[in-house]
């Protein structure tokens, strides 16, 4: 009867080569590199007139990093709440946030991320005239008349030319 027998070459062979296989495995490929930290952003819309949450509007991100380039933009809607939160813009980028909704002016600002956590309160406002440049504006308004200027003067429900 023949048995096979494995030689102690083979035994002596394959313990010393499988600790230098895994080994070996480790270094294969890239470099890994971690993602980079990211904030974890909140945007809350209210109406600026009585500060209610404005539901289903879009919040818009753009990150913008640290060499200038826009990353594309991120569309969020707000909740019942009036909150859009998004964790993904890194820490140390900016953001060109907009907001947009129907039957209010469109809201855009740029912002610094420097924390892990960032609060923006944005507060609608009613839409305003457009600007036009047929229209003399002698102290450089660009969207209308200001409040103190529209409480100023009485505006007349009658059609334009039917005064007295």
């Amino acid at each position: 009867m023949n048995r096979v027998v494995p030689s102690h070459r083979f035994v002596i062979a394959a313990v010393l080569l499988f600790p230098s296989m895994l080994f070996a495995q480790e270094f294969r490929g890239r470099k890994y590199t971690p993602p980079p930290p990211v904030s974890k952003i909140t945007v809350t819309v209210t109406k600026a007139a009585d500060g209610k949450p404005v539901e289903n509007a879009a919040v818009v991100f753009h990150p913008i990093n640290k060499k200038g380039k826009d990353e594309g933009g991120m569309e969020l809607k707000s909740d019942e709440n009036g909150q859009a939160t998004l964790d993904v813009i890194p820490v140390g980028d900016q953001l060109l946030l907009q907001v947009i909704a129907t039957g209010y002016q469109t809201f855009g600002n740029v912002y610094k991320v420097t924390s892990n956590s960032k609060e923006i309160t944005v507060k609608l406002r009613d839409p305003a005239a457009q600007y036009s440049i047929y229209k003399d504006h002698p102290k450089g308004e660009v969207g209308g008349p200001t409040p103190e200027e529209k409480r100023a003067k009485p505006q007349s429900n009658e059609p334009p030319g039917t005064t007295d």
